[in-house]
């Protein structure tokens, strides 16, 4: 029997499959390195930041180089201590928990009574909460201002809180009826059958088992709510009640900016958030997985 040698075999050009896999080679190369260029033109802002915030004035005008050549601490511990943001800090604070602990309490029973109850007019109200998440925020601001003028907690932190809660509706309902949907019916009905109230089954099974869904509501809850400028400087005029964006705002809006302090402000501003995420990061990734799935 003769051996046809592979190279010469029809069908297949002589050095086709080396061509073709240093064309893949070739194209994941480019897609690293754009990835690559892109990751340092979004990390770079943030860099410059951190590296403001640990200069003085003088070297921060100056500029050239992103290591500072004389690293100081006063400039964070003044910008602390002097402008107030403790203050902020805790006003910011005070705001964000709120809205997380309410928007957990309204809207883990809203998604359990969507995933697990039935009653009329289920459908066209998640149809409306899924709806809602197309409305943008800044379209009812105004409407929101004056109802808050009549009530008259308009310029207080809950002036803030509801809003933020409410704004909160539509996708906080949507992940914690998906993440309910994926605990199995059988364990509500063993609990009804050993005598077990509505109420327990939802706080005592259903909550603990959707731990991850709870803790991304929460997540996407308190970030926007702690980064929020344009409601807080529509609502608040009183300096003793601003939170820390507010706080920042006023640095900038000095006859002459001292931009190390900015700087340091904007990084006392982004650091909880950022290690509030890296400390979530694996439940927040969960609780989206288990709501997609449901």
């Amino acid at each position: 029997m003769t051996t046809i040698p592979l190279a010469s075999r029809p069908g297949r050009a002589p050095g086709a499959g080396g061509a073709a896999r240093a064309r893949r080679i070739s194209a994941r190369v480019l897609v690293g390195a754009l990835l690559a260029l892109y990751g340092v033109i979004s990390v770079y802002p943030f860099l410059w930041m951190v590296s403001a915030a640990f200069k003085n004035q003088v070297e921060v005008v100056r500029g050239g180089h992103l290591i500072p050549h004389h690293p100081t601490v006063h400039t964070l511990v003044d910008t602390w201590n002097q402008l107030h943001f403790f203050r902020y800090f805790m006003n910011s604070l005070e705001v964000t928990a709120l809205t997380v602990v309410l928007t957990l309490a309204v809207y883990a029973a809203a998604g359990y009574a969507f995933a697990v109850l039935d009653f009329p007019g289920r459908g066209a109200l998640q149809k409306l909460f899924v709806a809602l998440l197309f409305v943008p925020g800044v379209t009812v601001m105004l409407p929101i201002v004056l109802l808050e003028n009549k009530m008259g907690i308009l310029g207080t932190h809950m002036g803030l809180v509801l809003p933020f809660v409410n704004g909160g509706a539509p996708l906080s309902v949507l992940l914690m009826t998906g993440a309910f949907a994926t605990v199995p019916k059988e364990l509500r009905e063993s609990a009804r059958v050993d005598g077990a109230n509505e109420f327990h089954i939802f706080t005592r099974i259903y909550l603990p088992l959707t731990r991850p869904a709870l803790i991304t509501v929460a997540l996407i809850t308190a970030i926007p709510t702690w980064n929020e400028y344009l409601l807080t400087r529509v609502s608040l005029n009183d300096e003793s009640t601003y939170t820390l964006p507010l706080g920042l705002q006023t640095l900038a809006a000095q006859n002459v900016p001292h931009y190390n302090n900015l700087m340091a402000g904007a990084l006392i501003v982004v650091v909880p958030v950022i290690l509030l995420f890296l400390s979530l990061q694996r439940y927040f990734v969960n609780g989206l997985v288990g709501a997609v799935k449901g």
